[in-house]
C-alpha cells in the first residue's frame, strides 16, 4: 500500500461564492466543479459523516490549489454551527500554503479579504534558515491559514535524512542521498 499524500482539505464555509472568490483571489485557486445536483441529507448521511440529525449538505465545490491538495468547500444547513476553531482548539486547526514570495502572498491574501495576524516572521527551531518565514491569517469567515516559505535548508536537515514535502518535490526527494 502506498500513501501518496493529502488529496484534499474539506472546509465548511458560510458563503460558497465568497469562499471561492477568496481562494481564487488569494491563492489562484481554480474552480474544478460543483459536486452535487441536489442536497445530501438523511440518516445515512448523518451517520456516515457523524453530523447532527437534520444537517443537510447544500453544496460541495472542488477547487484546484497549485501543486498541493485540492480544496473541497461545503455549505451546510439544518444544524447549529459553531465559530471556526483557532489554533489552540483541539482538532484540525489550520492549513498551510507554501509560497515563494511571502510578502506578495500576504498582500494578495489581504486584498482578497483575509486578515493578517502578523507580518512575516522567521521560522523557529527545526524550521529555521536564511529567509525561511511564516505568518498566520484568517479567511473572511474566520478559518486560520498559514503562509510559509523555506527557500534555504532548514535546521532539522542536519539531524535526519528525511525531508519535508514541498511543492515541486518528487517522492524520491523526501530522503537525502546517502
Amino acid at each position: 500500500m502506498a500513501i501518496r499524500g493529502i488529496e484534499h482539505i474539506g472546509i465548511t464555509v458560510p458563503d460558497l461564492e465568497q469562499a471561492t472568490n477568496f481562494f481564487a483571489d488569494a491563492f489562484g485557486a481554480e474552480k474544478i466543479y460543483d459536486m452535487l445536483d441536489e442536497p445530501l441529507e438523511g440518516p445515512a448521511v448523518e451517520s456516515g459523516l457523524g453530523i447532527p440529525t437534520g444537517a443537510r449538505i447544500e453544496a460541495i465545490r472542488m477547487l484546484r490549489l497549485g501543486e498541493g491538495p485540492n480544496l473541497e468547500l461545503f455549505i451546510y444547513s439544518g444544524a447549529a454551527q459553531r465559530e471556526p476553531v483557532v489554533p489552540s482548539d483541539h482538532g484540525l486547526q489550520h492549513f498551510c500554503v507554501y509560497v515563494d514570495d511571502i510578502e506578495g502572498a500576504a498582500n494578495r491574501l489581504e486584498k482578497a479579504g483575509g486578515q493578517l495576524l502578523s507580518k512575516p516572521g522567521d521560522l523557529p527551531g527545526g524550521d529555521a534558515g536564511e529567509g525561511n518565514q511564516y505568518l498566520y491569517a484568517r479567511t473572511p469567515w474566520g478559518s486560520t491559514v498559514e503562509l510559509v516559505t523555506y527557500p534555504s535548508p532548514q535546521a532539522y536537515e542536519s539531524r535526519t535524512p528525511l525531508r519535508r514535502w514541498r511543492p515541486g518535490m518528487d517522492s524520491d526527494s523526501t530522503r537525502q542521498a546517502t
